[in-house]
């Protein structure tokens, strides 16, 4: 167990019945933090969520779940009042991990006849992926639940900074979310708050499977990738961990690359050779 973590410091992980959210919400919870878990699952993804839920409290850590719209304000408001009933008037949330993944997937130009994303969709795709960040971290600090020196995490990925067929909407919001991260850094330095966002590789996630031409895009990664492999949702509970130790709130207002060297290679034709390279004059 982590000895920088204190008796009743918690976690509150939005997205953490799977994927990046899962895993670090059962990493967090092996390093001893208690965990809130928000999620939005049907029925048929409730077993995994169980699931989840049975590890991290294998662990020996006080685990709450709650079943809904992280981007609802009334809902937020329910859960920063169960929040606040456990928290005996005293701060007690050291990390907020922010890893919602819903959104719309649609052009911005019709083409072939395809529906273009309307103005209420790309309105809800930002408001969940980007905008509901702030809205949580306001709630937790006017609630006096925020610690000092707590970590900020805000799942990001290339598309922040690339094109990709289809995101567009998502896109723009991972570009906002990674604004909002550099504000928050800011505005929370006097609470020596650090606020990151993690970059991950391409991971094999029910969000990426969602994203149309998500095959290609995984060999393309697996080739492009020093690893020659995916990112995994654990390889990122691990880093998320290393930055919740005692120091990492130094690291903050940043982009953190967390996908084994991916993102800066910009094209391989075949895949990666162990052979050394030879230089030819």
């Amino acid at each position: 167990m982590n000895t920088d973590v204190k008796g009743n410091e918690w976690a509150v992980i939005l997205g953490a019945s799977s994927g990046f959210g899962g895993a670090t919400a059962i990493k967090l919870a092996e390093d001893g933090y208690n965990i809130f878990g928000i999620h939005l699952d049907r029925q048929a993804t409730m077993p995994n969520v169980e699931e989840i839920k049975n590890k991290i409290e294998s662990y020996g850590v006080k685990c709450r779940f709650f079943n809904v719209n992280a981007a609802d304000a009334v809902k937020r408001g329910e859960i920063i009042t169960e929040i606040k009933s456990v928290s005996d008037g005293k701060p007690i949330i050291k990390v907020l991990m922010h890893s919602l993944a819903f959104g719309s997937l649609k052009p911005f130009v019709p083409i072939n006849d395809e529906q273009p994303v309307t103005k209420a969709q790309m309105e809800m795709t930002l408001d969940v992926m980007a905008h509901s960040l702030v809205y949580w971290v306001q709630d937790l600090v006017v609630n006096n639940l925020l610690l000092r020196k707590a970590r900020i995490f805000a799942m990001t990925s290339s598309g922040g900074h690339t094109a990709i067929p289809y995101y567009g909407a998502v896109s723009a919001a991972k570009a906002a979310l990674e604004s909002h991260i550099r504000q928050l850094s800011t505005e929370l330095g006097y609470m020596e708050v650090s606020a990151n966002a993690i970059m991950a590789g391409v991971t094999d996630t029910p969000a990426l499977r969602k994203i149309p031409g998500n095959v290609p895009m995984i060999e393309v990664a697996k080739r492009k990738n020093p690893r020659t492999r995916l990112t995994t949702p654990q390889d990122i509970a691990k880093v998320i961990s290393l930055l919740c130790k005692d120091g990492g709130e130094w690291i903050s207002g940043g982009l953190v690359h967390a996908d084994g060297g991916e993102d800066v290679v910009q094209f391989v034709d075949q895949k990666l050779s162990t052979d050394k390279p030879v230089l030819k004059i």
